[in-house]
């Protein structure tokens, strides 16, 4: 199988000429860490096996895309042609330019010793051992199998990092120079701060947005960045296999009920998870929203918002026109949507974005960006 001119052809699409990335990217054979992955579609996600069809594993596995590994509990490794996974993808191997981005904010050097958090297909531990060597680079999940599997296919191509099965969000097993995760966290992991050497930096994305924040360890046991001018974003932290179930008796609660408040929105219905600065700027003031989202048939658009404190909000409208919007519970949440959007009508943008962050030795994040303020965790 010639993958190496793929290989190439995708190290030049994803760096810069000068990039010393390029390098490692053009020599990795990504298709090896995803001999199996999943597609979705209406009736939920289909298997695809590479090595039943080659031409389409290389063209997947060297397009510039995410390959979903694994949906709830199955893995596709495990998965047989006849399954179809409904549910929340919880692994996947990262389009290459997202990882690019982050490994770019994290600024590591030749001596730089790295933790990769969310070992996934394996991958960007591939990517990280190929331009550092393996003894600087320790790669990390919750999942025995991805560390596992991972762990095989590293070794076939001669790469040897440390992976082990470790809950991220608990203990560290060593301290690093950078720490780079590619699942989203809230907070930060006070662990993180323990296991980063003075001096050290942070990339990671806060769970439920598109907000990377990148930081620099100070004498304090805490760090100092920003949160950056571009986006990500990630599958959250777990501590298992799967995700809970989520407000799902909730949702079917409320999908359909009067509400306690009954009004006309100014704004409307949008896909909230879709509206990346929205979004962000909603689960930073008003944390822990679950949506949905359905667009029927004749083009009513309907987003429902819910609350493990039983505050729900469900909204409904052609577009272009007011919907009615129906809440619930102790909190107004599509209010508080509103206010999000009238104050970026108002000001064109919102401060989130290249805001400062403080991050405390517990892991709470400060944020602030001229006079407006927020706290994290």
């Amino acid at each position: 199988m010639d993958w190496t001119p793929r290989a190439e052809a995708l190290a030049e699409a994803v760096t810069h000429p000068d990039s010393r990335w390029r390098g490692a990217i053009a020599s990795t054979p990504r298709h090896v860490f995803v001999p199996n992955w999943f597609t979705s579609g209406s009736d939920g996600y289909t298997l695809r096996n590479g090595p039943k069809d080659e031409e389409a594993w290389l063209d997947a596995a060297y397009s510039n895309r995410s390959l979903v590994t694994k949906v709830g509990t199955l893995h596709a490794d495990h998965a047989g042609p006849g399954d179809r996974p409904v549910g929340w993808p919880t692994s996947s191997s990262t389009l290459t330019s997202l990882v690019m981005q982050m490994f770019r904010h994290l600024r590591v050097h030749d001596d730089s010793h790295v933790l990769d958090v969310a070992t996934g297909s394996g991958y960007s531990a591939a990517l990280l051992s190929g331009l550092l060597g393996d003894d600087q680079v320790t790669s990390i999940d919750v999942d025995p199998y991805l560390t596992q599997a991972a762990t095989e296919r590293l070794d076939s191509v001669g790469l040897h990092p440390e992976v082990l099965t470790v809950d991220a969000t608990g203990p560290l097993p060593g301290e690093y120079d950078r720490i780079v995760s590619m699942v989203s966290v809230t907070p930060i992991p006070a662990s993180w701060l323990t296991a980063l050497r003075p001096g050290g930096r942070l990339v990671t994305v806060i769970a439920n947005t598109s907000m990377i924040v990148t930081a620099w360890k100070t004498e304090d046991g805490g760090a100092v960045g920003q949160v950056e001018r571009d986006w990500a974003m990630f599958m959250r932290t777990r501590h298992g296999v799967d995700y809970p179930p989520g407000l799902v008796e909730l949702f079917a609660d409320v999908r359909d009920r009067e509400g306690e408040d009954i009004t006309t929105g100014r704004y409307g219905v949008i896909e909230v998870r879709e509206t990346w600065e929205v979004n962000s700027m909603l689960e930073v003031t008003c944390p822990g929203i679950e949506h949905h989202y359905e667009r029927g048939e004749d083009g009513r658009r309907t987003a429902w918002m819910l609350h493990v404190d039983g505050s729900w909000a469900r909204a409904s409208g052609m577009n272009g026109e007011a919907p009615i919007v129906h809440q619930g519970g102790p909190r107004r949440l599509w209010d508080a949507l509103e206010e999000i959007r009238h104050r970026q009508s108002m000001r064109g943008t919102l401060p989130i974005y290249g805001a400062t962050a403080k991050i405390t030795p517990g892991g709470v994040i400060q944020l602030k960006r001229g006079p407006w303020t927020a706290t994290i965790g």
